[in-house]
């Protein structure tokens, strides 16, 4: 009997999930490695975290999204080395061989050894971390109203975002939207003038992927729908309490959110000379450097160029498209032919700050405002995994726009990180 190649594949994000789609019921056996048991959309965990999105509306069980694939296997582990000699992925449920290994294991915050802010801060990376904030967001609400001085309120309802890139300005405009449509009708014990919204980016533009006119736009979106937002402007410490400027300027908070940075999710066992600005250095084929048969895709890999001398940006289309390639060229291999090297593809990008209010840099079109927020919403709605995701996503988009309604408003937890709220006195 003719041994079939195993493909061990670590994560199922964006590429991890797009590599075992090109391989469905091909002559190899896929296993696939992750310490959850779905892949989530992340584009919109941060609907998630402020009550428009439920969480299952954006994820999806690996098991059922492969269904019907004779020749996958999952397991939920927690990969804890590799070793490249022996050509084995050692987790803590057990260790398997593998022919081939492709690293899909994406990215995690990056608090740039600040450990004091990695203890305080919420991070928005999983739909634990969105539940989180969401649960918190709730519960400042409902602080806020026991106290009776607004000095005190205000410092409860003080919310602080750290990084102008995507995440924080859809963010931002999502908090902004919470105070306008919930705060009177949910908290009239509450003025909603006490909530404030705080966005810090350290360079002097928001969305530095995005165009010019693209970053000025969605500055102005947000400074018109009332969010602060901090310019040139760094975060020196957080307590929990006291958010410490490089100016020394001091803003009092507890709902403190970090996403400022990112790096590669790196497992033990790549030599350190194969590593590069925290990513896995890869060469056009995504082989890791050095390596014949284990390869990286997505955010953990650093494919150097001349045009990308950092590497690909950390974002899905991307991951995905390296994916597919390496899908293709590992079968190519099984037929004796030659790999085709990596070619990005770029397909532009969206940001939305809230209803009617987006931008949108795409290869044939950059445009602000309604197009922007349309197009954003289409686009988004066809890659969430699976008719039913998107179904539920687009009745809850509905709801939210004619009745300014966000229905997952539920506390699901007895309180924040199970410690005692931090005295603001």
């Amino acid at each position: 009997m003719k041994i079939r190649p195993r493909v061990i594949v670590i994560g199922g994000g964006f590429g991890g999930i797009m590599l075992i789609q090109k391989l469905k019921n091909k002559p190899v056996d896929v296993i696939l490695v992750d310490r959850h048991n779905h892949h989530n959309f992340q584009p919109l965990l941060y609907q998630v975290a402020t009550c428009g999105l439920s969480a299952s509306s954006i994820a999806s069980p690996f098991r059922r999204m492969f269904k019907g694939y004779k020749n996958f296997t999952f397991h939920l582990a927690e990969v804890q080395k590799i070793n490249t000699e022996g050509n084995t992925v050692e987790t803590d449920i057990g260790t398997f061989m593998f022919d081939h290994l492709v690293i899909a294991t994406g990215s995690e915050t990056n608090f740039f050894n600040n450990e004091m802010m990695a203890r305080h801060s919420l991070v928005m990376k999983s739909l634990d971390d969105a539940l989180t904030i969401r649960n918190t967001l709730l519960e400042q609400f409902e602080i806020a109203t026991e106290f009776e001085q607004p000095e005190e309120k205000k410092i409860i309802l003080n919310f602080v975002i750290i990084g102008g890139g995507a995440t924080g300005v859809e963010l931002a405009g999502a908090l902004a939207e919470f105070k306008k449509h919930i705060i009177p009708k949910d908290y009239p014990e509450i003025d909603p003038s006490l909530m404030n919204i705080h966005l810090i980016e350290a360079g002097n533009r928001l969305l530095p992927a995005m165009s010019d006119g693209a970053s000025a736009k969605a500055a102005e979106f947000l400074t018109s729908m009332g969010v602060k937002v901090w310019l040139s402007t760094t975060v020196k410490n957080y307590d929990g309490v006291n958010v410490t400027l490089t100016d020394q300027t001091i803003l009092r908070s507890a709902f403190f959110i970090w996403s400022a940075g990112v790096k590669g999710s790196l497992i033990p066992g790549i030599p350190d000379d194969s590593t590069r600005y925290g990513r896995i250095l890869v060469d056009e084929y995504n082989k890791v450097s050095g390596l014949e048969n284990i390869y990286a895709i997505g955010d953990v890999a650093a494919m150097i160029t001349p045009e990308m001398p950092k590497g690909h940006p950390m974002l899905a289309f991307p991951a995905m498209q390296q994916g597919t390639n390496v899908a293709k060229n590992l079968l190519r291999l099984l037929r004796n032919e030659s790999p085709q090297k990596f070619r990005y593809l770029d397909l532009g990008s969206l940001a939305t700050v809230g209803r009617h209010k987006a931008v949108a840099d795409l290869p044939f079109l950059k445009t602000q405002g309604f197009i922007a927020w349309f197009l954003w919403m289409g686009l988004h709605l066809l890659r969430i995994t699976g008719f039913r995701n998107r179904l539920n996503a687009l009745s809850d988009w509905m709801w939210n726009y004619f009745t300014y309604a966000f229905s997952y408003r539920i506390i699901s937890r007895p309180s924040c990180k199970n410690k005692p709220y931090p005295e603001i006195h």
